[in-house]
């Protein structure tokens, strides 16, 4: 594994070839449920902005979101600041050197403080992200369904057995990375390329001629889906009211459009002057890891409104492009946002129970 990861694994990517548990960090939640390709456009903007510990945790979480925001899955930036602001104030800045230390901090779990651990401080730690339990599932043939935790247990502890034991601070890392390589590139969900593999000799799977067997994983997690309504106020020249989502549930602490559950209830919170004005979008299909969201976008220009409407009471505030621009975001807001002209027509035409044009 550690000589095909230097004649034929990965060396281009910018986290690669640092020791700086920081920058290792970073990247290993960022890679977490994301396209190496979308994080390679996120990664240095990041490190740019907050080029060490010290300054991500003494920044703003809405600076935090705001950089983060397209990226996706924002517990996860949530928890990176979290995290940053304990290594400071629990650790003096400095990322423990073990794993189980590690581990114990917001948002990492036991794979990537292994990762941490092997790449920065040589440490014999096993990781056991997606792409490298399929690579060891099929290498092994090991077919115990993995959605029961006594099996992963199993292989956890057989990935521990399979880790080097001499030179590890040269060893660990490349052997590493040579997992996390040979998932990416080679043995991949589907079609994976047997013939290139460092592991074909042993590979059960491939014995098999039955790589997508594995890995085992009976329990599915039932899709759900949900419409939501939401409330696009412009008051010209082209600022959009924005208020705070909740701390928990969907995009939680983004800035967001006023949400509804229902077109009723959007109808409901404004002026009934406003009301006939209304211009209703053809909605769109955002789909989530165990969701699939229709947003129902309804655009009001308040020129109309009553003056305290509304109100120095409502959460949230009016917003130029420039200062919108800038905040954390759920990616359909934000694009919807982007392409959308200032004016619209009205909602509702002739027969107020239905609906009207589309965007």
């Amino acid at each position: 594994m550690i000589g095909w990861q230097r004649s034929a694994g990965r060396h281009h990517l910018p986290w690669q070839g640092t020791r700086d548990p920081y920058r290792v960090w970073l990247s290993e939640i960022m890679l977490q449920q994301t396209q190496v390709s979308t994080v390679l456009d996120y990664y240095p903007r990041f490190l740019q902005r907050f080029p060490d510990v010290q300054s991500l945790a003494a920044a703003p979480m809405d600076d935090v979101l705001g950089l983060w925001s397209g990226l996706g899955y924002y517990s996860r930036a949530r928890n990176l600041h979290r995290c940053a602001q304990a290594v400071v104030d629990e650790h003096g800045g400095v990322f423990p050197p073990s794993a189980e230390a590690l581990a114990a901090l917001p948002g990492i779990g036991r794979s990537t403080a292994a990762a941490i651990a092997a790449f920065c401080y040589g440490e014999r730690a096993a990781i056991l992200d997606g792409n490298v339990k399929r690579v060891l599932t099929r290498a092994w043939g090991f077919d115990q369904d993995l959605s029961v935790a006594a099996n992963e247990r199993a292989l956890w502890q057989r990935a521990e057995s399979a880790l080097p034991t001499r030179e590890l601070a040269i060893a660990m890392p490349a052997y590493t990375q040579g997992l996390m390589d040979l998932g990416a590139t080679v043995c991949t969900r589907s079609r994976p390329a047997c013939a290139g593999c460092p592991l074909g000799d042993i590979c059960v799977a491939r014995r098999e001629g039955a790589p997508e067997r594995y890995p085992v994983k009976t329990r599915r997690v039932r899709r759900s889906h949900q419409n939501l309504w939401l409330l696009h106020l412009q008051e010209l020249p082209a600022q959009v009211w924005l208020a705070p989502r909740p701390s928990e549930g969907i995009w939680a602490a983004l800035h967001c459009l006023p949400t509804f559950d229902s077109r009723e209830a959007l109808m409901a919170a404004l002026p009934e002057a406003l009301r006939g004005d209304a211009f209703e979008h053809t909605p769109v299909r955002h789909v989530l890891t165990h969701r699939d969201l229709d947003l129902h976008f309804v655009s009001v220009n308040v020129g109309a409104a009553p003056a305290d409407w509304p109100g120095d009471g409502a959460p949230g505030a009016w917003y130029a492009p420039a200062q919108w621009a800038a905040l954390g975001l759920p990616a359909p807001v934000r694009r919807f946002l982007a392409d959308t002209p200032a004016q619209q027509a009205p909602l509702f035409s002739g027969d107020p129970a239905r609906g009207g044009g589309a965007g």
